[in-house]
């Protein structure tokens, strides 16, 4: 007779099977009769059974063909949907994040456990920062968020912009080896951008690295003056790194209310928001440097007045703040639908970032909608 061990289900018994063979249809009967009597006794045991059952019910089928209208399958449909669809209400106005790049703390542990950590690292290879990728997918895959966005910043002060608009598809991930397997390349501006971003929730301000020498004991060259024309990344990454030498005497010359450069006034915020480029100022800000707005190079100072001012060293990061315009449309112009690059993009940009809106109000410098285009004058 098959005995139950004390406390267990039945359902769960792990005991030897034993092949019986009956003597007759009596005796068989006899044995299950008695089988059925010790699985009563057991009643804790049941009931304990019968609560697992519940949590995993199972739904009876129909002999014959289910019919359902098709009202109740839609209804059942809405109901259980788990997004909305998209409608111009909801899109009227909406800039928010749509990457499909943009990872959680789920996901982000998932993709960097598929990274190899392959020895020649093809991804650093093809990073024009020289970012170590390999070590910061490491950090991240122990839940070492921190260590990720050092080794980051460490190597690209703009780390946020980068993992969140850098195109890479065309150089880190491009080279990646998993890039010729069914899932695809590990998905590193994502991984960068969650580092990133996890990072600035801490709150922990950049400082130079406690190794160096201290600022006091460095030669006297090291206080000299130094303007950065324009607040773009190329003057945040130039001011960043200044700082982190020791240079203790830097300033960042602005035109517009705004920070930033093309990453603020080009890029609309469902791709970059204002306040992760704000926030990489601000690290730069951490170590010294100082930001002037609404100071124009050619209008309100020259290199030669800088050099006047005691400026030892300038650097002019202005970017290409006219566009590139074939033969094909010399002449054209927005009150002829012709739109460039400088034209369209900050008109997307200002009207998803209110606080950089408000900022060029408040200097006098507001952004004005294109002129209506009528078709005349082509």
């Amino acid at each position: 007779m098959l005995k139950l061990a004390k406390g267990l289900p039945v359902s769960l018994q792990c005991t030897p099977a034993r092949i019986v063979k009956p003597r007759s249809v009596a005796k068989r009967g006899i044995i299950a009769r008695s089988f059925s009597t010790e699985v009563k006794s057991q009643s804790k045991d049941d009931d304990y059974v019968q609560n697992l059952l519940h949590l995993n019910p199972r739904a009876e089928r129909m002999k014959r063909a289910k019919v359902v209208p098709v009202a109740t399958t839609q209804a059942a449909r809405e109901h259980w949907k788990r997004y909305d669809e998209p409608s111009p209400e909801t899109l009227d106005n909406n800039w928010d994040d749509i990457k499909h790049s943009t990872l959680s703390e789920r996901g982000g542990l998932k993709e960097a456990a598929r990274c190899l950590k392959c020895a020649d690292a093809p991804c650093e290879k093809s990073c024009p920062s020289q970012v170590d990728v390999k070590s910061f997918i490491t950090s991240i895959s122990n839940k070492n968020f921190y260590g990720a966005a050092k080794t980051i910043f460490s190597d690209n002060p703009v780390g946020i912009s980068c993992g969140m608009v850098c195109p890479v598809s065309e150089l880190c991930v491009g080279g990646c080896n998993l890039a010729a397997t069914e899932e695809g390349g590990i998905n590193i501006g994502g991984l960068q951008h969650f580092a990133t971003e996890a990072f600035m929730s801490m709150n922990i301000p950049q400082i130079r690295d406690p190794s160096l020498p201290p600022v006091e004991s460095l030669p006297k060259s090291y206080k000299a003056k130094i303007a950065l024309v324009g607040c773009g990344p190329a003057s945040i990454s130039c001011g960043t790194y200044l700082a982190r030498l020791g240079y203790t005497d830097i300033t960042i010359f602005e035109r517009d209310a705004h920070i930033g450069g093309l990453s603020s006034s080009e890029i609309p915020s469902f791709r970059l928001p204002y306040e992760m480029v704000k926030y990489e100022a601000e690290l730069m800000k951490d170590l010294g440097v100082n930001i002037v707005t609404g100071r124009e190079l050619g209008k309100d100072f020259t290199v030669e007045s800088l050099k006047k001012d005691g400026y030892k060293a300038v650097f002019v990061g202005v970017g290409l703040p006219t566009p590139k315009i074939t033969k094909e449309f010399k002449g054209l112009s927005m009150k002829q639908g012709f739109y460039t690059s400088k034209d369209f993009l900050p008109l997307a940009a200002v009207s998803s970032k209110p606080e950089m809106k408000e900022a060029n109000e408040k200097m006098g410098r507001p952004i004005m909608p294109p002129p209506r285009f009528n078709g005349g004058g082509v």
